[in-house]
C-alpha cells in the first residue's frame, strides 16, 4: 500500500498567477495541491526558464483524478475577441502561445530586465499548433 505523503508532480507552468488558477480548480474538485518554486518565479519571473517553472504537485492517489480535472481545462489560445487562434498550415485550433528569445531585441530586452530585476520591455511570441506542430506568428 503506497502512502498519501507520496507526491506527483502534474503541471508546470511559467508563471504562478497561472498556477494558482489550475491549483484552484484542482481544489474545487477535492484534490490537494501543493506548489513548487512559486516564490522564485514570484521574486523574478526571468528565472523560471532556469528553474523549469512553478511546479504544481498532487498526492499520488489523486493524479489520475488530477489529470482528468486538466484535461477538461481549454488550454489553447484564443483571440482578443475570444475566438480560437487558428493554424495555417492544418485548420486546427489546438495552438498554444509561447514567448521566444530568439532576435537581438528579445535577448537585449532579457539580459536588461535581469539586470535591472524588472520584467523584460520587450516580448516577442510564437504560435505552435499542437496538431501539425507548425510554428507561426500571429497572423
Amino acid at each position: 500500500m503506497k502512502s498519501d505523503l507520496n507526491l506527483k508532480k502534474i503541471a508546470v507552468f511559467n508563471y504562478s498567477a497561472e498556477a494558482y488558477i489550475y491549483k484552484g480548480r484542482l481544489e474545487a474538485e477535492g484534490i490537494t495541491v501543493f506548489i513548487r518554486d512559486n516564490f522564485t518565479v514570484d521574486a523574478d519571473p526571468l528565472f523560471s526558464q532556469a528553474i523549469g517553472g512553478v511546479k504544481l504537485y498532487v498526492k499520488e492517489i489523486d493524479y489520475e483524478k488530477g489529470l482528468q480535472v486538466l484535461g477538461d481545462i481549454d488550454k489553447y489560445s484564443l483571440t482578443s475577441d475570444g475566438k480560437p487562434i487558428v493554424c495555417p498550415r492544418c485548420g486546427s485550433e489546438k495552438v498554444q502561445m509561447f514567448s521566444v528569445l530568439n532576435d537581438v531585441k528579445s535577448i537585449f530586452s532579457f539580459i536588461v530586465g535581469l539586470f535591472l530585476v524588472v520584467l523584460p520591455f520587450y516580448v516577442k511570441y510564437t504560435y505552435v499548433c499542437d496538431n501539425c506542430e507548425f510554428k507561426f506568428k500571429k497572423i
